[in-house]
């Protein structure tokens, strides 16, 4: 069967390097006992690798011209191949118990990818794969970096994010115009916020939306310009100095506020 042609709507590069795909798949070798739902798995350069290793496989892909491939390319897979939008699907109809998410992640919809695994934190121990480099430098970035941001909070609320490996642009067919890079993120022990998840969230945004100022400026459009806990030491940081305890701390400080207006 002929190959499938990349479709740049749906940002698909497809990884030639046999080499990088085996790497990949090798992410989720502590797991072999939960399935595996593989995202964007286009002509199935990952898939093969993990169907080698034994892995209770489901693949999600929207492209209908791969989904044709991977029927007639890989009988492993039948019945397990969902023609659909990961971002739509309901997992817990899928998964009732524990699974993991990999892939080569289409960049144009990776931090989108990452939200919808954080809705399924408690289901998902570990999620890995390829994405753009940049994006996988805020995610696995610590405080006091300029990398550091929104994503990288709450991600790391509840995973160990890892960076794993960089890929250069010329093992795809198109070449991307940027570079990508291997993460894996993996559950950590947290159990609850320790705060509202809902502020926490906001807390989070409202602060990095104006990342080079000083708390005590960038949370004025969520607590006012006269909240009395501005004289508190936190508020003299800017947001990519704060740990995520520490976001947890200020996500309190700013619920009693808010509370007792």
């Amino acid at each position: 069967m002929r190959l499938v042609k990349p479709k740049k709507a749906l940002g698909q590069h497809f990884l030639k390097d046999l080499q990088i795909a085996q790497r990949i798949a090798d992410t989720l070798s502590d797991y072999k006992d939960l399935p595996v739902l593989e995202i964007g798995p286009g002509m199935g350069v990952l898939t093969q690798y993990l169907l080698e290793a034994g892995h209770d496989l489901t693949v999600v892909e929207l492209d209908m011209e791969s989904v044709d491939y991977l029927e007639q390319n890989f009988p492993a897979l039948e019945g397990r191949i969902l023609a659909e939008d990961f971002l739509r699907l309901d997992l817990s109809k899928l998964f009732p118990g524990q699974f993991c998410v990999i892939g080569n992640y289409p960049y144009n919809i990776s931090s989108q990818i990452f939200f919808k695994v954080l809705d399924y934190k408690d289901h998902v121990p570990c999620c890995s794969g390829m994405i753009q480099k940049e994006v996988a430098e805020r995610l696995a970035a610590g405080p006091g970096s300029k990398t550091y941001g929104i994503l990288s909070v709450l991600l790391q609320a509840w995973y160990t994010v890892e960076y794993l490996f960089t890929v250069s642009e010329f093992v795809f067919d198109p070449p991307p115009k940027v570079k990508s890079a291997v993460i894996r993120m993996v559950r950590n022990d947290r159990k609850e916020m320790g705060c509202d998840e809902k502020l926490f969230k906001t807390v989070v945004k409202t602060s990095f939306n104006q990342r080079r100022k000083t708390l005590r400026n960038s949370m004025k459009p969520l607590l006012g310009k006269d909240c009395p806990d501005y004289a508190l030491p936190i508020f003299d940081k800017r947001p990519e100095q704060l740990s995520v305890e520490q976001f947890v701390e200020l996500t309190l400080i700013a619920d009693r506020h808010l509370k007792n207006i």
